[in-house]
């Protein structure tokens, strides 16, 4: 009698800690699957990062793009609405393709001017992403309103890695304060920004500023070439570029 009491005392015991045991296996599972889980993602992630020397390029973190709200869209990714050819000298044909506006390489520049609505002339952006696809010289002319005259921002000129405006003071942008040297990349898109108030014109790179010039005391022009590109135009010299995401907003 006293072995059989002692085999139900044994069983009730067991009955008490079996709820534990198994909380503390299951614990136990969680945790070594969490673990398996862990060494399975960054097995994967090892073989998705690119090698060194694979030549095939990191990728690069997405970017939001600068105060999405009150952005109007100039292209419609499909057609020239609103759009014409600038009719420069020798210009390379102009037409789109794949979402794009492709500018061909033409004897001297080849270009678009804006034939739509009415523009504002001052506190406003203009924004738009630019390739140079093949050629040596500037892939992006922004020639845009400021105040009662226009401004070009020059992407990739006089040789293919100069950066400024013209003109101001009569210096194109290989001559004022605002050149400057950047190397460029056939084949990769840029995302350019401009910012006209009435105090100053800033220019943004990639969401990198690269330009603040003052207005006040100082002269605002473009070169005569570009007349055909106001009031708003985008030209290339002797270079094929694309361009796409064309869009303003009003500050």
């Amino acid at each position: 009698m006293q072995g059989l009491t002692h085999v139900r005392e044994r069983a009730a015991a067991m009955r008490l800690e079996s709820p534990m045991v198994i909380r503390s296996n299951t614990a136990r599972l969680s945790r070594n699957a969490l673990a398996a889980l862990g060494a399975s993602l960054l097995a994967v992630g090892a073989l998705a990062a690119p090698r060194p020397g694979s030549g095939q390029p990191a990728a690069r973190p997405q970017t939001a793009k600068p105060g999405d709200a009150g952005w109007q869209p100039l292209f419609d990714g499909k057609t020239l609405t609103s759009w014409q050819p600038s009719k420069f000298n020798a210009e390379g044909a102009v037409k789109v393709e794949d979402g794009r506006i492709v500018l061909d390489t033409g004897k001297s520049m080849t270009g678009i001017t804006w034939a739509g609505a009415t523009l504002p002339t001052t506190n406003y952006e203009i924004a738009l992403q630019a390739m140079r696809v093949e050629g040596r010289d500037f892939f992006a002319g922004v020639t845009f309103p400021v105040g009662d005259s226009f401004c070009s921002l020059i992407l990739g000129g006089w040789g293919g890695s100069v950066v400024g405006l013209s003109s101001i003071n009569g210096q194109d942008a290989s001559e004022n304060d605002t050149s400057q040297s950047i190397e460029f990349q056939n084949g990769r898109w840029y995302s350019a920004r401009i910012r006209v108030t009435p105090a100053k014109i800033e220019v943004w790179l990639d969401d990198r500023q690269i330009i603040t010039q003052d207005l006040k005391g100082n002269k605002i022009d473009i070169r005569l070439e570009m007349e055909l590109s106001k009031p708003l135009g985008v030209a290339s010299w002797k270079t094929k570029s694309a361009l796409r995401d064309i869009r303003l907003r009003r500050l």
